[in-house]
């Protein structure tokens, strides 16, 4: 069992749990507003350089996981594939293509932007998004998407899974009380914009 079970983190999988996933043939596409499209398999996502996010993933359903969750910067891994000036707007796809959202170039180019194949230095399961999942601690979770298969540069916002249902586009984490998952208490998180030191880096809000 990973930490992420033993902490009893949710299991949430909106378009179903896919069952168990190997990160063995495992690859994500890069494309879409790019100069260089570029298909990356798992090795070689982990023979980048490695970065460590110390933060927090914050589900809008209401609870809060802090942890050390390691991968490579997002804004790494688009410079293999050369994003055009127009693009503004990253795409992400899950497993089975059902889960797509988007997020903001600027977002996505932020230094705690993930795509992310450990938490607390063990690799992540399916059921908390592995083999790569991204990890966007500046937006609500559902922006985080899991088992990411490609990674799409567009010139807009295209609305995904939750967002078709209702849910904002912009994700922005609005102040509330949420179960902090580390220590089964509730908490106030902040909102987003309280939530950022100049520079855009998320601030730890820890007991």
């Amino acid at each position: 069992m990973s930490k992420l079970h033993d902490i009893r983190t949710p299991i949430f999988w909106a378009e179903g749990h896919p069952g168990p996933l190997s990160a063995e043939g495992w690859q994500v596409r890069l494309g879409g507003l790019v100069e260089k499209p570029v298909t990356v398999t798992y090795e070689e996502i982990l023979a980048l350089p490695k970065s460590i996010a110390d933060a927090r993933l914050t589900s809008v359903s209401g609870w809060s996981v802090q942890g050390k969750w390691g991968g490579v910067r997002l804004s790494d891994l688009l410079a293999l594939a050369r994003p055009k000036p127009e693009a503004a707007h990253v795409q992400f796809t899950s497993y089975r293509e059902i889960y797509t959202t988007c997020i903001p170039l600027d977002v996505a180019l932020k230094e705690r932007t993930l795509l992310a194949y450990e938490f607390d230095g063990e690799p992540l399961d399916a059921d908390y998004g592995g083999p790569v999942r991204i990890f966007c601690p500046y937006l609500w979770g559902y922006k985080s998407a899991k088992s990411v298969v490609a990674i799409t540069l567009e010139d807009h916002s295209i609305p995904g899974f939750w967002e078709v249902r209702g849910y904002p586009d912009h994700a922005q984490i609005k102040g509330r009380q949420v179960l902090d998952v580390n220590t089964q208490r509730m908490r106030r998180i902040p909102s987003t914009g309280s939530g950022h030191r100049p520079g855009g880096e998320v601030i730890e809000f820890l007991d």
